[in-house]
């Protein structure tokens, strides 16, 4: 083999690997999180939790990545243990989706149809097809195909450079004699588990085989040992991820690493048992093709998921067994969810902030309803709690932020981009709400240890726009919650509706002060307690207008303001003029 066959051989694996790298992170973009999502929701049973499995990796075309995810789910909370054996069986069936792919480059025949299917023929058509889409294409959506068809097209011209260039080693003597002694059972698996390890990927090691297999005469004697220990070589990755995680997230990778192993054993014994005691030395001695590659890697991924599929409670107990610890003894922060292994799927990554942002956002709405009750009755103990919740809002804005900027900071579609800012401008008007919900406590607590209280008529006016601040938070915590404009578009007219609430309150205010009815101090407190509201009503207006604008692929909010305050806006008026009656004084 010379310098030029070795640089073939190399420049062929680059693009392979490139290609496949490429067609999986089209496909990652395309599910848009949403296979993600469902796999962390739906796993209710065994069967089901394989089918889940094997329809996320087929599509995904990674079991690696696959079982990557459940470590992550199972390191935040979102799942047990228990619940990802069956999913991980699963997505070994999933994962043999490639060799099936590539083995259409082994197709022969000379009619118009079967060349046709060969990928020689029309992957040049792909490529130029990905290339145009991924160029002139304004959607995500329609580029992300387009880089599907691009990896595919690189992956199989990869492939088909690897084959030509090993094509001189078919007949020689040392290439054979480096065959046969692979064709050892135990060395054929170490090897399949070495090379495997080193690329951490199993679709990519058994099309390298493939490749090989078209220009090579490979026996099935090296190709049976190898392709098993390529599918336990597949594990190293899902373990080298556990080690930054808990205990429950190491058990996943070693429970996957069981499976495999497992198989391979069960498997290995049994065909090399009836091969030494049968013969299958005709067999054994015959060239392995791409398809029956492809068929032998599918064959035991489902024998060995038939044989352990009901013995999921013994590998979960075997992985608890080999990971010290009590089960479930670890606390999980709701935080654990910001998982860096979730980097790698943007769009399930914004969805895990946003719940965040939404438990944000509940917990401000309480804090500010339990601060508006401590007026009619004081608890010191409700004072601290309000103080607490505070700073839980503040570590929330912290955490997830910080974890919104590193999504940020990877290639994201618009839509993620859209859902980042989104929430990004939304968490600072959350956390500010907060600040102004253990303001208004101070302000109760400053009443209640100075023993004053306001007069009959001021008492109404603020429960008057204490209501209404609260109506205007309720909607748009729930508009954040909803993603409903609708109800975003409610709560700027409510919002004026308490600015105006404010004023007259202030009037009614100064009118009391002048008859003697009302103290100075009791109007600083009273000043202090408005500003608060009318800030809480702005922070609100804030995060109503970012939910419209950014769904109109703007961000205008001045603009925004401007056109429907002053220009005639149906809606708004109609509003205005029903939150007007229903908070008047």
């Amino acid at each position: 083999m010379d310098i030029f066959s070795i640089l073939s051989l190399i420049g062929g694996l680059a693009l392979f690997l490139f290609g496949m790298d490429l067609m999986g992170d089209g496909l990652k973009k395309l599910a848009g999180g949403k296979l993600e999502s469902i796999l962390a929701k739906l796993t209710s049973t065994r069967f089901l939790g394989f089918l889940l499995g094997f329809i996320v990796t087929a599509v995904i075309q990674s079991s690696s990545a696959t079982t990557v995810m459940l470590v992550g789910f199972v390191n935040s909370g979102i799942m047990k243990l228990g619940q990802t054996i069956s999913i991980i069986m699963g997505a070994n069936i999933g994962t043999t989706v490639t060799s099936w792919l590539l083995s259409l480059t082994g197709i022969d025949g000379s009619t118009v149809f079967l060349k046709l299917l060969k990928p020689e023929s029309f992957t040049p058509i792909l490529a130029v097809i990905g290339v145009i889409m991924t160029m002139m294409a304004k959607t995500d959506r329609k580029k992300d195909i387009g880089t599907i068809f691009i990896g595919f097209a690189v992956l199989m011209f990869g492939m088909e450079t690897m084959s030509d260039s090993v094509e001189g080693l078919k007949d020689n003597e040392s290439f054979t004699n480096i065959l046969t002694m692979f064709s050892n059972p135990i060395m054929g698996i170490l090897v399949g588990t070495i090379f495997t390890a080193i690329i951490q990927s199993s679709s990519a090691s058994i099309g390298i085989l493939q490749a090989l297999s078209l220009s090579c005469v490979i026996p099935y004697s090296t190709a049976i040992p190898v392709l098993l220990g390529m599918n336990i070589g597949t594990t190293i990755t899902p373990i080298i991820s556990s080690i930054s995680g808990n205990t429950e997230s190491r058990r996943v990778a070693f429970s996957c690493l069981y499976i495999k192993m497992i198989g391979v054993v069960v498997v290995t014994a049994v065909f090399y048992l009836l091969h030494y005691t049968i013969g299958f030395d005709e067999f054994m001695n015959s060239q392995a093709t791409v398809f029956t590659i492809a068929v032998i890697h599918t064959l035991f991924n489902i024998i060995s998921t038939v044989i352990l599929l009901p013995f999921c409670s013994s590998i979960e107990k075997l992985a608890i067994s080999t990971i010290k610890g009590n089960k479930g003894s670890e606390e999980t922060d709701i935080f654990d969810t910001l998982d860096d292994r979730f980097l790698t799927i943007p769009a399930f990554a914004v969805e895990k902030c946003r719940d965040l942002v939404c438990n944000m956002a509940k917990i401000s709405y309480d804090s500010f309803v339990m601060a508006t009750k401590l007026f009619e009755s004081y608890d010191s103990e409700e004072f601290n709690k309000i103080n607490e919740m505070e700073s839980i809002v503040d570590k929330y804005e912290d955490k997830t932020s910080t974890y919104l900027v590193k999504i940020a900071a990877n290639q994201i579609s618009a839509k993620d981009s859209k859902a980042i800012t989104e929430l990004l401008h939304c968490i600072g008007d959350i956390e500010r709400i907060s600040d102004h919900a253990v303001n208004i406590a101070k302000v109760a607590k400053e009443m209640h240890d100075k023993e004053v209280c306001f007069s009959e008529y001021a008492q109404k006016d603020i429960k008057v726009i204490t209501n209404a601040v609260q109506e205007v938070l309720s909607m748009s915590v729930d508009a954040l919650l909803t993603e409903d404009l609708s109800i975003a578009k409610k709560v700027e007219p409510l919002e004026q509706v308490v600015d105006r609430l404010k004023r007259k309150i202030k009037n009614n205010h100064i009118s009391r002060l002048r008859q003697g009815d009302c103290t100075m101090e009791l109007g600083f407190i009273l000043s202090d307690l408005l500003t608060n509201y009318e800030r809480v009503a702005d922070h609100c207006s804030n995060i109503a207008v970012c939910l419209i604008e950014i769904a109109h692929d703007s961000f205008e909010t001045h603009e925004y303001l401007s056109n429907i305050k002053n220009h005639s806006d149906a809606f708004f008026d109609e509003q205005y003029e029903i939150y007007k009656k229903k908070y008047s004084i």
